[in-house]
Parts: structure tokens; sequence; C-alpha cells
């Protein structure tokens, strides 16, 4: 899959025992994220209670020069997010983290997933006088805490509180005066990890390449439903909500979302893409002369395939990386072009040969004809795709953008269709039943492939449901 399928975001946290560069531990951390999300991004300091924040549209190199940096204070804590929004709309508002200035406080907060019930909270929110500035279901979860934070004791309390009402995916870094709080949804669908460098800071992030990247030793993962409270007092984990739900991390996390050199509840997301290129080889076997992934998320699976198989792995498609935010276009017509710019053939490496060609997945079907289109162009005798998913057939509403079955191939095609259509001379999907190979023993959310849903199904799941024009509603 390449340039369908979004990611959803990436949040990191940081609290030093003194005062630091935290901006720029924070930079490098969302360097190392940047892959969960492309539209934006933002930092919070904390300088002694005092916030100080840097936010706005782009990816992490072109919104943090040197000059913006500079501006932000040293400190003792930071909280940083890049984002891909599931939820509102690309827009400098809807860019994390969130800060809230209160009766009891100040607070920042950064969010991973999507709320499956946000509509309905945000609809009860509104009726009792809320006033929202932004169209992401992170407000949403900032309200609500803060609302619990003016009747408890402490912010960990208020967030133990909101857990409660909050239904759906989240990971959240919430940053108060004085204490630096994770928490991971009882479900656990999005990953949460912490680590810890030498000289005695605490990282927190979505991925442990993230903790790697700023020099700090991984520690562990969050457990579903833990809150883990860094402050005065130490290290404090709470686990009320730990065992509430049956654990359902996104298996997508695997196949696409996070980067091959992380280790997700202990499982190492390169190792579980071998072993699904292991299967598809398997199940799916082909004669033929080269294996090869669509880049970057496909080259570990293709790496498996080859190593059960037998078959050589090679180099065939190469991916330009200089090409930013800038360059996107919306329409159907500009998306094909964009493939041909952002990848091209190696025709040395396929000319006159039989491919296996591995994909993470296939959404539309638009995308993976053009691929398969540039590699016979190439001079590729035979192509047979490999998918290291199973097909999609329903929306996801836990942070993958995936809102329609209209737009989903699989819904609407049988598989030697779908192959047709692409141009393929054959096509093999991961088969559902063996999706708990890649995670193995932690349970997992499949939802986007076997309509399993653990959460009720929202009635408005549109991206944009808070960014309708005042004209479709009814006018006072």
């Amino acid at each position: 899959m390449y340039m369908n399928l979004h990611e959803e975001c990436g949040v990191f946290g940081i609290i030093s025992p003194t005062a630091a560069d935290v901006a720029n531990i924070a930079y490098y951390g969302l360097y190392a994220l940047q892959h969960r999300g492309q539209e934006s991004c933002g930092i919070v300091v904390n300088d002694d209670g005092v916030f100080a924040s840097h936010k706005d549209l782009g990816l992490v190199s072109e919104v943090f020069t040197a000059e913006n940096l500079s501006r932000l204070p040293k400190g003792n804590m930071a909280v940083g997010h890049v984002r891909y929004g599931t939820t509102g709309g690309n827009s400098r508002s809807n860019c994390q983290p969130i800060e809230v200035n209160h009766q009891k406080g100040r607070m920042a907060l950064a969010h991973n997933g999507n709320l499956s019930n946000a509509a309905v909270l945000r609809n009860e929110l509104e009726l009792s006088g809320a006033i929202f500035h932004t169209t992401s279901d992170t407000e949403t979860i900032a309200y609500i805490v803060t609302k619990e934070r003016l009747r408890t004791p402490s912010i960990e309390e208020a967030l133990s509180e909101a857990m409660y009402v909050l239904d759906g995916a989240y990971s959240l870094v919430l940053m108060s005066p004085q204490k630096l709080i994770c928490a991971r949804d009882p479900y656990g669908f999005r990953p949460l990890c912490y680590g810890r460098t030498q000289d005695g800071m605490y990282v927190a992030a979505s991925e442990s390449c993230a903790l790697k990247a700023v020099g700090a030793e991984f520690v562990r993962d969050l457990e579903p439903g833990e809150i883990l409270v860094f402050g005065p007092e130490g290290i404090v984990s709470r686990r009320e909500h730990c065992g509430r739900k049956k654990k359902r991390l996104c298996i997508f996390e695997y196949i696409y979302f996070a980067r091959p050199d992380s280790t997700i509840d202990k499982i190492s997301v390169h190792e579980a893409r071998l072993r699904a290129g292991r299967i598809l080889a398997t199940e799916h076997p082909v004669p033929a002369d080269i294996v090869m992934g669509v880049p970057d998320s496909g080259l570990d699976a293709a790496l498996g395939f080859s190593m059960e198989s037998g078959i050589p792995y090679g180099i065939g498609l190469i991916k330009n990386k200089y090409i930013g935010r800038t360059f996107i276009s919306p329409g159907q017509s500009e998306r094909l072009d964009q493939v041909k710019i952002k990848l091209s053939a190696i025709e040395e490496s396929v000319r006159g040969k039989r491919v296996v060609l591995i994909d993470d997945s296939i959404v539309r079907g638009t995308t993976s004809g053009r691929i398969v289109k540039l590699l016979r162009e190439a001079g590729a005798k035979e192509i047979h795709m490999r998918i290291s998913s199973p097909p999609f057939l329903h929306p996801c509403y836990y942070g993958t953008d995936i809102d329609s079955e209209e737009n989903l191939i699989a819904c609407h095609h049988s598989v030697s269709e779908t192959a047709q259509m692409i141009g393929a001379d054959s096509l093999g999907y991961l088969p559902v039943s063996e999706l708990g190979v890649l995670a193995g023993v932690c349970g997992y959310c499949s939802a986007c492939f076997d309509g399993d849903y653990p959460t009720p199904i929202p009635a408005d799941t549109r991206k944009d449901r808070f960014e309708q024009k005042l004209s479709t509603k009814k006018r006072p």
C-alpha cells in the first residue's frame, strides 16, 4: 500500500530532574515518529509551571527550524505530537498538543487514537455550555479531564474518572505544572511505552524507536488501561482500569503503522512482518525469479516471503524520500501522477523476470494498479501480487483513516477480479485466521478485516462531522 492509507498520530513526553533543553529532545523524538503523522506537529515546554509552545502545519523539519526551537525555553518537561487527523480537518486550530488553562492550573494534552463516542460526548458538553475551538476529538478529552479536575484532588484522579466516560482508542501524554502523565485506553488499541536516559530523564512515546532516537533505554510498554504518573513522588502506576476490557491492540500497527525497528507489547514489528511474508509464501506459492517489496512497509514481508520460498530477494522499486507535504494533491488523477514521481522501477532488476510483489494492503486499488504498471513498463514478464494483510472490508473507528466501504475494492470485487483490475497475474492476501501469528499471544483488533468491533459503532462516522457548514444545520 502506498499513499492510500494514512497513519493516525504520534505522541511524545519527557520529564527531567533538572532544567534541560527538553524542546530539542522532543524534536528528535517527534522526528523518529514522523511516519505516524505528516499533517502537523507541535511541542509544549513546561518551565517551572509556565508553558511555552510552538505548533503548525507541516513536517517536523518544516515546523521546527533552529530559530523556532531556540525560542522555546529550557524546562523540566515537554510534550510533543505529530498528527494525521482521523477526526477533524487539517487546520492549524487542530494542531496538538492542546493547551488548557483552568481554575486549578494548566494542562497540555497529546492524543493518539480516535474516540468512538466522540460525537455523543461533544454534544453533551456543548449542551452544558462548552465552546469548542477545534474539530478534533482531542479537545473533547481535554474538556472532560478538565471538568473532572475541578472536582477531584489531582490531575491523575481526574484522568482516571474521565477514562470511565471515554470509549475507543486513546494513548495520551498529559502535562500539568508538576507532573507528566501517560495513559493507554483499556483496550490498548494504540501503543505507548516509556524509557529512561542515563542522566535520569524519563521519556514516553508511541513507539520504542523514539526512545532510541533520544538515547533512552526502553523500560516497558504501558498496559491497556494503565495510568503512569511521573512527578514529585517518583513514578506511580495506577491500574484501576487494567483488565476492564479485553485487550484489542490494532493489528495494523504490526502490518503498516509502526516502524520496523520498534517493539510493541514485546513483539518485534520487524519479526511480525517477516512472519507475514512467510505465511504468504506458504498460503500463496508461485514460481518466480525475484521477490520485492513496495517501500517501505512491504520490504520486511518481502524478505520473509523470500526466506520461506527460496526465491531471491531483490530491490525493484525506489522511493523518493524528499517529497514533503506541500506536494500532496487531493484528486484521483493527481494521485496517479504522484505514484510515478514518488516511486520508480529499477529496470535491470525486473526486466524479463517473474516478479512477486509484496505490499501491506490494497484500499482502492488505484495505486496498486499504477505500481503494477510501473513494473510492466520496466519489462517485468509476470507480476504476482501478495498482500501482508487480509482484504479491507469494513471501516475503522479507532484511528485508521478508513471511513467508508464504498471505496474499498474488496467490498465490491472478488480476489480474481481485483487482480485483473490492478493488472496483476495473480493476487493473494494474508488469511484473517493467521493474524494472531503476527501478534503472538496478545489480543488484537482486526475489525477492519472481519467486522468484529469491540465498541458500539458511531452513528456518524464522517471525518468532518464537526465541520459542517451552517447551511446544513438547523438555524435558530
